[in-house]
């Protein structure tokens, strides 16, 4: 075989990896471009849900919990409503999607919360196995998705959770905001 032909073999063979590569990379950017819609559809049912918080006076942040493409468990904050500090949009969801499999595991579930879980809702996420957890917005002085500590994803518990932050971040941010703005100047 002469050098020319070895070049030109050579040439075809690093032309068609690198044809592989970028269309590896585009179906990869798709996939991400779907997963998001997907994520932005789910935290505008926990913005629905985090507004009817508000409405009945607490602070709004709203949980949905899907499982093969369905809402099977749904939240709002509910503490000041109830007078209970376990009636978190997380903990109400959690309870709900359990119901629903008939089955405290909810192994196959995505977890969509408006705000960052606190210590309590993070840790009850590890204990129901979630694997997946949409955030809205971080909560800098209580969080433990990453603020304040980790739950979600510390090494030592028996499951951990990929954590996907900052999901219509805007908006969820701006709802809180706005909330303990108004609540500041009525008080």
């Amino acid at each position: 075989m002469t050098q020319d032909k070895k070049t030109e073999r050579y040439l075809r063979r690093k032309a068609l990896r690198e044809e592989k590569l970028r269309l590896e990379e585009e179906s990869r950017e798709r996939a991400a471009t779907e997963q998001r819609k997907l994520d932005e559809k789910y935290m505008r049912m926990a913005i629905r849900l985090a507004r009817r918080a508000e409405e009945s006076g607490d602070v709004p942040i709203g949980c949905v919990i899907v499982h093969d493409g369905k809402v099977i468990g749904r939240g709002y904050n509910r503490r000041n409503r109830d007078r209970s500090t376990l009636m978190h949009a997380e903990i109400i969801a959690i309870r709900k999607a359990s119901r629903v499999l008939g089955d405290w595991r909810l192994e196959d579930c995505t977890l969509y919360v408006t705000l960052e879980p606190c210590q309590m809702c993070a840790g009850a996420i590890v204990q129901a196995r979630i694997p997946t957890v949409v955030i809205g917005c971080m909560s800098p002085k209580s969080g433990c998705a990453g603020s304040v500590i980790n739950l979600l994803e510390m090494d030592g518990f028996n499951h951990k959770a990929e954590v996907r932050r900052g999901i219509c971040e805007e908006e969820t941010s701006e709802m809180l905001s706005s909330f303990f703005k108004r609540l500041r100047t009525t008080d």
